[in-house]
């Protein structure tokens, strides 16, 4: 999954209007801002399998501490706490945390049978990546859907629309390019492209700054 996960911190905007869509964002991509320093350190495994079904040729061998179902859990503490110690607002800490566990689920609609309950545990995954064809229209669905909820939650709040167009954009080509590019040349180039999505979560916080709402400013 790589939209969807986009798709839900836009959407979630509706229930924590005072968060900043980069925290949102932040939350929602977590596990894969961890995944790329994990593997660079060596403390987590892909490979690289061209040959293999699908819209990604990647095979993760081991990835519990940024993809586990528990693991995520307790990052979800910690950034909920966090973000609660920061604002005092715990509606919003408390959406700031679910998004966090939300990769798992929307992970599990996508994944091969890959993906750990806790380290050691059972590993699940319903294969939709299998087909490039479901894939697209899988992740699609919840961008648009996440654009449609994200517009309608800051209706009114003066907000100009081509920065979230070009952020919707932007996934768009990064998808593309993934789905239908040619397999990494190397692991090490699959982490450091993957550190990049720092700049995704920059462009989230900057599509919702709203300096002329003090009161509704993003958080």
């Amino acid at each position: 999954m790589f939209l969807g996960h986009y798709a839900a911190a836009l959407a979630a905007k509706a229930l924590a209007p005072r968060a900043s869509l980069g925290t949102l964002t932040l939350a929602a991509v977590l596990a894969d801002l961890l995944w790329p320093a994990l593997v660079l350190a060596g403390v987590e495994r892909v490979r690289i399998h061209p040959a293999q079904a699908g819209p990604t040729a990647l095979v993760f061998d081991y990835y519990p501490i940024s993809h586990s179902l528990a693991a995520l859990a307790l990052w979800a503490a910690a950034l909920g706490a966090a973000y609660y110690v920061r604002r005092r607002e715990l509606g919003a800490a408390l959406v700031v945390a679910a998004l966090v566990v939300s990769h798992w689920p929307l992970d599990v609609v996508m994944h091969r049978p890959d993906l750990p309950l806790a380290p050691g545990a059972a590993s699940f995954g319903l294969g939709v990546w299998h087909s490039i064809a479901a894939t697209v229209a899988v992740e699609a669905s919840l961008l648009a859907g996440g654009l449609i909820l994200y517009r309608r939650a800051t209706r009114g709040l003066g907000l100009r629309r081509w920065p979230l167009v070009a952020f919707a954009a932007l996934l768009a080509a990064v998808f593309v390019a993934h789905a239908f590019g040619p397999p990494p040349p190397s692991v090490a180039a699959i982490a450091w492209v993957g550190q990049a999505q720092w700049l995704l979560v920059a462009m989230a916080w900057w599509v919702d700054r709203v300096p002329q709402r003090p009161a509704l400013a993003a958080a």
